[in-house]
């Protein structure tokens, strides 16, 4: 697990594809909030305000103000004295996200259904083409994003302010958790149940397209291992059979 933010080359492309307008903390902000939905900031990692702000080539105060953005969102833990990390949910935690999350893409895809006009149809459709694209050239990293953002469009086509903010941060903790705690083979399929719950939305087809998300929710929620017996770093957790044994023979 990183420890520190891996040093990057200072680039005039500051406003890229995470975001090209805004203030300087907009884009800061867009750029890490980018990097968290692709999976290459790893939880835990630690956020240096000095040097974030020699790779954005901005002041602290602007860093400060975009971390505790992405720590509203739950995304990043802000430590007294101690500075910022990427946050590192907790099993339990991990497990409440993907309850919300459920909840939270249930009510989406039903106003979906209703709302949805055909020119974000088109956009939704534009960007399961470009995942499927992302994952075929082996650029992983961009389709996780896309695969994100896809549900973030859908949220906006559902037209609920408050949903939209709310599915934003869940996305973004259920990217974090995908990286923390996936198992097995990292293929991913999910362009085609995309394709698939655009149909049904179109097709205005409330039945189906909940059941097409709640399947694709638990095909998302099969690849992680949230196992309470998974592996852990506390040394004497791992070697407590071993400090057992010890006090049994004192004993």
């Amino acid at each position: 697990m990183n420890d520190q933010l891996q040093p990057l080359k200072k680039s005039p492309r500051i406003a890229g594809k995470a975001g090209r307008s805004g203030t300087q903390d907009d884009i800061v902000y867009a750029h890490i909030f980018e990097a968290i939905l692709e999976q290459r900031l790893a939880p835990g990692t630690k956020l240096s305000e000095e040097a974030l702000g020699e790779i954005f080539g901005v002041s602290r105060t602007i860093i400060r103000r975009a971390l505790s953005r992405l720590a509203h969102e739950g995304v990043v833990l802000l430590r007294p004295n101690r500075g910022a990390v990427v946050a590192s949910p907790s099993v339990d935690e991990a497990r409440q996200v993907f309850f919300a999350r459920r909840m939270v893409e249930r009510a989406i895809t039903e106003l979906a259904v209703q709302h949805a006009t055909v020119e974000q149809l088109a956009e939704l459709r534009q960007m399961v083409h470009d995942e499927r694209d992302s994952f075929s050239r082996g650029d992983r990293g961009a389709g996780i994003r896309l695969s994100g953002e896809f549900h973030l469009k859908l949220a906006e086509a559902a037209g609920n302010a408050p949903l939209i903010s709310f599915q934003r941060s869940l996305v973004s903790q259920t990217s974090l958790i995908i990286a923390q705690y996936e198992s097995g083979n990292r293929s991913h399929c999910s362009y085609d149940e995309h394709t698939q719950l655009i149909d049904a939305i179109e097709a205005q087809d409330a039945v189906l397209a909940v059941n097409l998300m709640m399947h694709h929710m638990d095909h998302i929620d099969s690849k992680l291992n949230l196992d309470e017996e998974s592996a852990s770093d506390d040394l004497h957790a791992v070697f407590s059979h071993l400090l057992m044994g010890k006090k049994a023979v004192k004993g």
